[in-house]
């Protein structure tokens, strides 16, 4: 394909007396030289052509800023820039939720606000980002989402680091673990996102909101033993807390959803979606990975606490 930029006539009609060297122009003694034969002619167009081909392979594909499109490698640091939000806010919960202590203090002495207000305002602005996000992706909020769950983590983790100490380490390698692999069997191809999976799992998503929602309303209102820290999570069947064995079964979920949201990642570069879609694809892997890393939490500190 020629370059729309030699379009122009001037660079498709040959003037003889326009260069002295030209071939089938004025030579430098005056003689007038023949035209070259058809086969020459036809080689050297031939070689013109091999050597633009060659330029165009050599040269650096099109990324994201180019083509306005939404890539894989422009979307991993979108994400990387939104986690790199989460854990600097992370440190400022941890640091106002220990009351400036840089080490675990005693439970008493630990403050709710950063944990209360960053679970609040990334619920409202998850809510906003995932209604409004159909019609304009707004990176702004996005961002201030990325700032509430770091006070958020940064909280609940100082917390749970208090009463658990090394928790957060142990959930941190969990956590870490569980991305990794879903991620490197979804980068081989071994993991996929099928239509049917995909319904199971938001079925049973909806009934662990329920369940999750009932044991908040059972706490608040002093319905469970005093003794059950986690409500509902702190009771037993055969002796095992339904915590650990629902725990499991929470971490598939989330893993799952960690395969949905490279799935939809992958669409959106294979349909050509805008460029600015990739901050709505490191807001769905955040979502997840706090989830996830929640969830965890929480299953280590039901196992530590039953022993």
């Amino acid at each position: 394909m020629s370059n729309f930029a030699f379009n122009n006539p001037a660079f498709k009609e040959r003037d003889p007396r326009a260069v002295a060297t030209y071939p089938g122009g004025a030579q430098a003694g005056g003689q007038y030289a023949p035209p070259p034969p058809a086969t020459q002619l036809a080689a050297a167009q031939q070689a013109a052509v091999n050597a633009n081909l060659e330029g165009m392979y050599a040269a650096p594909s099109a990324g994201a800023i180019e083509t306005d499109r939404m890539t894989v490698e422009d979307t991993v640091w979108k994400t990387a820039g939104l986690f790199g939000i989460l854990l600097v806010f992370a440190a400022v919960g941890w640091f106002f939720t220990l009351g400036g202590a840089a080490v675990p203090r005693t439970p008493t002495a630990v403050a709710i606000w950063p944990w209360a207000v960053g679970a609040l305002g990334g619920f409202v602005l998850a809510m906003v980002i995932s209604f409004t996000s159909r019609k304009k992706v707004r990176p702004a909020l996005i961002f201030a989402y990325a700032a509430f769950e770091g006070l958020f983590i940064g909280g609940i983790s100082a917390f749970f680091e208090v009463m658990w100490p090394g928790i957060v380490l142990q959930a941190t390698l969990a956590t870490a673990a569980v991305v990794a692999v879903t991620l490197a069997l979804f980068a081989s191809g071994k993991v996929r996102a099928s239509a049917k999976m995909t319904k199971i799992v938001m079925i049973a998503m909806l009934g662990y909101l329920l369940f999750s929602l009932l044991n908040v309303v059972l706490m608040v209102f002093n319905v469970l033993p005093a003794n059950q820290m986690f409500g509902l999570y702190s009771a037993k069947v055969a002796g095992i807390p339904i915590g650990l064995i629902i725990g499991v079964l929470v971490v598939f979920l989330a893993a799952y959803s960690l395969v949905m949201d490279f799935d939809q990642i992958q669409q959106g570069v294979r349909n050509g979606a805008p460029r600015q879609y990739g901050w709505l694809g490191g807001f769905g892997i955040m979502v997840t990975v706090v989830w996830l890393y929640v969830e965890i939490l929480r299953m280590i500190a039901i196992a530590r606490g039953n022993n």
